[in-house]
């Protein structure tokens, strides 16, 4: 796989993210919700100043720290296992680091990070934050697999 490709998946998220959070930051009012489907879906804009699930909210030093670390240890092992041939892998931590970066951005540049999607009493969410969850579960999914098919040949 070209090296080209890990850039612009992340470049992919970035924008998307970045986008939905500026059409919901002009458009609404924070707590302001816009029903999608019935009670259980909406849009409803929260500034979070925590990491995933509001954790160290208001605490910026923590936030800033523990993304900037994710997103390190992301892009080492990126590369590390783009260079041993692990495609998959590298494009799916590259999911993580993406959306990694595009709520560091948030946080740098507004001191919150934009969240928008409501799905029933769970957390309230963004792009940046599918990509990492999705990135992490499919990585845990194809680690499971690598592992079990490497077990049967031995």
């Amino acid at each position: 796989m070209k090296r080209f490709i890990y850039p612009l998946i992340a470049l992919i998220v970035i924008i998307l993210d970045q986008i939905t959070k500026y059409l919901v930051r002009a458009n609404m009012q924070p707590g302001d919700r816009i029903p999608v489907i019935g009670d259980w879906m909406s849009i409803y804009y929260v500034q979070n100043t925590g990491t995933a699930f509001s954790m160290f909210r208001d605490n910026r030093l923590v936030t800033v720290f523990l993304t900037t670390a994710l997103i390190i240890f992301c892009m080492i092992f990126i590369v590390k296992e783009a260079r041993e041939g692990q495609q998959l892998i590298s494009v799916l931590f590259t999911f993580v680091a993406a959306g990694g970066i595009s709520n560091m951005i948030d946080r740098l540049t507004l001191g919150f990070v934009t969240d928008m999607i409501s799905c029933g009493s769970f957390a309230v969410f963004n792009v940046a934050d599918i990509g990492v969850t999705c990135g992490c579960i499919l990585t845990m999914i194809a680690l499971l697999i690598q592992f079990r098919d490497e077990n049967r040949e031995a």
